[in-house]
């Protein structure tokens, strides 16, 4: 050997069964950290996490809920409106090119670190094309949605009755519409209906499910203005989201330099689309500690908070089109329950996004803390009320469901309504009740149906100045 030249040392057996011993510890705690970490996957949450009945059955009901359905005997379901998110999906193309640069840097670290050894063999098989688009299961979440939602509510869902379809213009909610379709025709009509468009037409409506794009004041104050997330940027760059880079850095042998939010934050998004899309347990899932994941929770749920939610007032006013779209249709049911006629649409079924359920909701009072979201309270709301996994995981559905009640047993109160929140009776945030008149209802939503336009909200006159 020459002086001052190193030879190369191949690893001897004992030093391969160590790695190899190492390696399956990673894969262990990889599928033990998926289940410890889905709670706080925020919007890249499965259905399956809120309900876990379904990870059984996926055709499941769950237990009774105390006050759901009102008593057959006196009220019978009239019409069932829900807005649906679309089903799991792939990452967008953005993600998956931030996804190849973090492996990219995984697979050049420390050859002796395990972690980065599990992660460097893992199959980097995201593609461009993929691009958000709906995955498999995402199409089994609506199939299975549909045939639930048949079992629940016989009345309004019946054979023989046809059914209005809106959708977003995405790929992945036309999609999601067409797998849900399939799911009611056949829990409607059997196997023997290959047809599923004799339940009616699905057609795309923007206006309702994007109202976001068509909204001028939101798109420039909001949506295309930096400096509406800085407490986003605030708390990437702060003290607990510097501590989780660091913690991934270490466990990756990798310089802290090499990492950000940004790239840890894509890695963790990927061991929960492996969870939604395939059900495995990833290995970039065992990378995380639960203090991880509540910080990178509460990283998404800021984003969430101040573009979707309570941030600003344009989020929700915004969704005001939406809104009294629901209303008006309740209105003609009510209507045509009154003249004796048919009710003209007994189920209708919306497809949009996690942004079109979350301004609805926050416009109605749901999920509001006594304080907002910021970079500098992420102790003080440990126990906030918005944490998006739970409100809008994948194949969220908000339901309006409308009764007529016999007024011999309910007196004066003859069309009631429940609001349920992916299949779980929602209360009514003033009242703590789960059933309302309509009356009732609309009586303390007037100032959206009656003063909410969404010309005057969203119109940017010209040469305004941005306003967030």
């Amino acid at each position: 050997m020459l002086p001052g030249v190193a030879m190369a040392r191949r690893p001897g057996c004992l030093s391969l069964l160590l790695l190899s011993l190492a390696a399956a510890a990673v894969g262990q705690e990889a599928a033990a950290a998926a289940e410890r970490l889905s709670p706080y996957f925020g919007t890249k949450s499965r259905y399956e996490t809120s309900n876990p009945a379904l990870l059984r059955d996926p055709l499941s009901l769950g237990p009774p809920q105390p006050g759901f359905p009102l008593p057959p005997a006196s009220c019978a379901p009239l019409q069932l409106q829900a807005l649906v998110r679309h089903g799991a999906r792939f990452p967008t193309g953005g993600q998956i090119k931030k996804l190849a640069r973090l492996h990219g840097l995984v697979a050049r670290a420390n050859g002796s670190c395990p972690a980065a050894q599990a992660l460097a063999r893992w199959d980097m098989w995201y593609r461009q094309d993929m691009d958000g688009r709906l995955a498999q299961r995402g199409r089994a979440d609506m199939r299975a949605l549909a045939r639930r939602l048949a079992a629940r509510f016989p009345g309004p869902l019946a054979p023989q009755r046809r059914f209005v379809f809106t959708s977003s213009h995405k790929a992945r909610c036309v999609d999601s519409s067409e797998a849900f379709r399939e799911g009611l025709c056949l829990a409607l009509y059997g196997p023997r209906e290959s047809n599923p468009a004799i339940l009616g037409d699905i057609k795309i409506n923007d206006t309702l499910m994007r109202f976001f794009d068509l909204c001028e004041k939101f798109v420039r104050d909001v949506d295309k203005n930096n400096e509406a997330m800085r407490e986003l940027d605030d708390f990437k760059e702060g003290p607990e989201m510097k501590k989780v880079v660091e913690r991934i850095a270490n466990k990756l042998c990798l310089p802290v330099d090499q990492l950000n939010a940004d790239l840890v934050q894509v890695g963790f998004f990927t061991c929960s689309f492996e969870l939604a899309i395939k059900n495995i347990s990833s290995p970039w899932c065992s990378i995380f500690s639960e203090e991880d994941a509540l910080v990178l929770e509460y990283l998404n749920d800021l984003k969430q908070f101040w573009k979707r939610g309570y941030g600003y007032d344009i989020n929700s006013r915004a969704s005001c089109v939406l809104f009294q779209d629901i209303f008006r249709n309740l209105d003609q049911a009510v209507a045509e329950s009154k003249s004796s006629k048919p009710i003209s649409l007994p189920g209708i079924f919306q497809f949009g996004h996690a942004e079109t359920l979350l301004p609805v909701l926050s416009l109605m009072g749901y999920f509001k803390d006594n304080k907002p979201l910021k970079a500098k309270n992420y102790a003080k709301q440990m126990d906030r009320k918005f944490r998006s996994g739970r409100i809008v995981p994948y194949a969220a559905n908000l339901l309006f469901l409308l009764y007529h009640c016999d007024q011999a047993q309910s007196p004066k109160e003859e069309y009631k309504v429940q609001i349920l929140l992916n299949e779980k009776l929602l209360e009514f945030p003033w009242s703590k009740k789960t059933v309302i008149t309509f009356a009732n209802l609309k009586n303390h939503y007037k100032d959206i149906l009656q003063k909410c336009h969404f010309a005057e909200v969203c119109d940017v006159p010209q040469n305004a100045t941005t306003g967030a």
